[in-house]
């Protein structure tokens, strides 16, 4: 289920299927105020903690592992061990900027991919994700 703007994020959280609890709502609440953005588990916690939000770790992990399996927002791996979770659930690729762990977005519209192969049989194509690694250049 895509993300609605328009409705309050229990309900939100209600049609999506999950239960809106006092952390998912908090959390939630934190999570989407800021518009469409790339954040980590630990980048959302130290916002949670930030606005008094008393929320372990291994919740925020698993609340936002709850929001993905619902639709409410993608997992997005583009390094190693970090994870971002991506409030844009469109169709839609990234720019991530080493070494400043930036995750930026490129709308599908501007990034073409032809010759894609052919799912083995009985598999069908999913979802296509492009990380293309910027840094910045040396002088």
């Amino acid at each position: 289920m895509a993300f609605d703007a328009t409705l309050d994020i229990g309900t939100r959280l209600r049609r999506s299927g999950l239960r809106p609890t006092r952390q998912r709502v908090a959390l939630g609440d934190l999570l989407f105020a800021k518009g469409d953005r790339h954040l980590t588990v630990e980048e959302l916690h130290d916002e949670a903690v930030t606005a008094g939000v008393p929320v372990s770790l291994a919740t925020v992990y698993n609340t936002l592992h709850q929001f993905t399996e619902a639709g409410l927002i993608r997992v997005l791996a583009v390094e190693g061990a970090r994870t971002y979770f991506d409030t844009n659930v469109s169709d839609h690729h990234h720019f991530f900027v080493e070494g400043e762990n930036e995750v930026l977005d490129i709308p599908v519209n501007n990034l073409q991919i032809d010759n894609l192969p052919e799912a083995p049989e009985g598999m069908e194509i999913a979802h296509v994700d492009v990380v293309i690694r910027l840094r910045r250049k040396r002088g």
